[in-house]
């Protein structure tokens, strides 16, 4: 919890990881529904803010959404420009999807949301691993039964080869979709507390905020709010309408039919 990096941030200043969970958040409060218009409307809205922020593939998708393409059209071109959409983007984002509906409709949802602006399927198998995760666990699941459930929906042969046998791979904290999920995953499950969990994910390097956002969602998920330590709320940029926004998100969830 320091200032500096490479971006020259402040003490507590979020990035494009929490940017772009707040869009995924406020766009299913407001909406009270999955919403591909309002949430792509959002996202660019949260690029336009702090575009530094971002990531390779989401930056050259939201180029592209501003000069007038279509999400749909405009993942496609990122993804053959850059000969692939493996980054990580979508995932960091999908977590607020978990507090909102059942692990049985997250799962779809979660590859929906990914493919908005990831055209490479692997990175919504990812979200969707990770997101039935902290749906099972908001709703009172263990650690070892979410993982598992998890791990029993997941249909992508190398998600679920990496993250469902996390042991086995070494952690890279890396850019790449998988890696990242893995990274995130394997410090979440391996850690007793939620600071030692993003910790560890975070103090790993590489890709540092990504995968400290990930592990914090799934220990967040598990150990709830009143885990966090009172040093590092006080601190984050924003942290009570966070809190307040993660509020909406579930009782609007809950009272759906």
């Amino acid at each position: 919890m320091r200032p500096g990096g490479r971006h020259f941030r402040k003490k507590g200043e979020v990035t494009d990881d929490t940017l772009q969970a707040i869009a995924v958040a406020e766009s299913l409060a407001s909406c009270g529904r999955f919403d591909p218009d309002d949430l792509v409307t959002r996202l660019f809205r949260g690029y336009i803010q702090r575009p530094e922020w971002y990531g390779p593939t989401s930056s050259a998708f939201f180029d592209l959404v501003g000069s007038g393409t279509l999400p749909h059209h405009a993942a496609y071109i990122v993804h053959q420009r850059r000969h692939g959409s493996r980054s990580n983007g979508s995932v960091m984002r999908g977590f607020p999807l978990g507090i909102f509906c059942p692990a049985p409709q997250v799962y779809e949802l979660s590859l929906t949301c990914s493919q908005l602006t990831h055209y490479d399927p692997v990175g919504g198998h990812c979200s969707a691993f990770l997101n039935v995760m902290v749906s099972d666990m908001v709703r009172g699941s263990s650690r070892s039964a979410a993982f598992r459930h998890a791990r029993s929906l997941c249909t992508h042969p190398e998600v679920h080869a990496v993250l469902g046998g996390y042991r086995n791979y070494t952690i890279i904290p890396g850019l790449d979709t998988v890696q990242c999920s893995h990274a995130a995953l394997s410090c979440f499950m391996e850690s007793r507390t939620f600071e030692h969990a993003v910790l560890s994910g975070v103090n790993l390097g590489g890709d540092a905020d990504t995968v400290g956002a990930c592990c914090g969602a799934l220990a967040g998920a598990y150990w709830g709010s009143g885990a966090v330590p009172e040093r590092w709320s006080r601190e984050v940029e924003g942290y009570e309408s966070l809190v307040q926004l993660a509020e909406r998100v579930w009782k609007r969830g809950s009272s759906l039919p």
